[in-house]
């Protein structure tokens, strides 16, 4: 089946959809993005997903392209169209078309772009065995908080754990601090059975799944703590995981090819993991 876009108002077959060559996305990365896991067709924390990207827009001071409402059903329609049981949409807004140049235009006018696949769910294997990741440098720009579209240090991160053999990259501040994945917010649970994941700033973006599963956490009478945590902390954890909307609670069993625990996917993760995928089931 032929897969449809929205953008600009109009509906259009995936292989026609473009923007302007001079559209500020394109040229200088001026926009922001949102991705939504969708789960039996339908869009699970649709409503913290967009709250984040009215935050990011609010940041860059971006004017939103439409009301949130008319938006939703953009986005319905979108996973209607493309048939999506279980998969994502993904929302982009740029500062729109104009001649290039940093300053933003003042008549500028949002774009607007939303697409949906279907994506397969996590891999079982992948679930069973975990993933392996290595530790980089951290070089993003300092408003990692905002949803930005401007993701070359992030795919340098990825293709150099995929170089390695590895599924991602966790990145390390200065001060040897993990702050999270390639795309995807770090969590481990220490010896002393604390799960921890670094707080939300500047420095890391605030994971809509990484809330879910801290309220998740919580349920399960977890003792959690929010706090950064070092690579060596990250070594020495009985558990470690990740979490974004796509991958929603992935084991990571090998850090730098050191074994993580007994290298094995830990009970924390496996069962917060069920327990997101029960939360999705109801419709998040």
């Amino acid at each position: 089946m032929p897969r449809t876009a929205y953008v600009n108002g109009r509906y259009v077959p995936m292989h026609e959809a473009g923007v302007a060559v001079e559209d500020r996305g394109l040229q200088f990365a001026d926009s922001v993005y949102e991705v939504i896991l969708v789960h039996a067709g339908r869009l699970i924390d649709e409503a913290p997903h967009l709250d984040r990207l009215e935050r990011s827009l609010g940041e860059i001071r971006m004017a939103p392209a439409m009301g949130r409402a008319a938006l939703r059903t953009v986005m319905g329609e979108v996973v209607r169209r493309n048939r999506v049981r279980w998969g994502m949409v993904y929302v982009q807004m740029t500062r729109g078309t104009a001649p290039r140049g940093a300053a933003v235009p003042p008549d500028a006018e949002t774009t607007l772009i939303v697409y949906a696949r279907a994506i397969a769910p996590p891999d079982p294997e992948a679930l069973k065995d975990g993933i392996a990741v290595i530790t980089i440098p951290d070089i993003r720009w300092g408003r990692r908080d905002i949803k930005s579209t401007s993701l070359l240090p992030n795919v340098l991160a990825k293709q150099r754990a995929v170089d390695e053999g590895c599924f991602d990259a966790w990145q390390v501040d200065a001060d040897d601090f993990v702050t999270e994945a390639s795309a995807a917010n770090a969590w481990i649970v220490t010896p002393d059975r604390h799960l921890l994941t670094r707080p939300t700033s500047p420095d890391i973006l605030a994971g809509i799944t990484r809330a879910t599963a801290i309220e998740l956490a919580r349920e399960m009478n977890v003792r959690f703590v929010e706090r950064p945590f070092t690579v060596a902390e990250a070594k020495s954890a009985l558990e470690a995981f990740q979490t974004n909307a796509s991958i929603m609670v992935m084991p990571v069993t090998r850090i730098d090819g050191q074994a993580i625990g007994d290298g094995k996917p830990g009970p924390v993760t496996m069962t917060l993991m069920r327990r997101y995928l029960e939360y999705a089931s109801k419709g998040g």
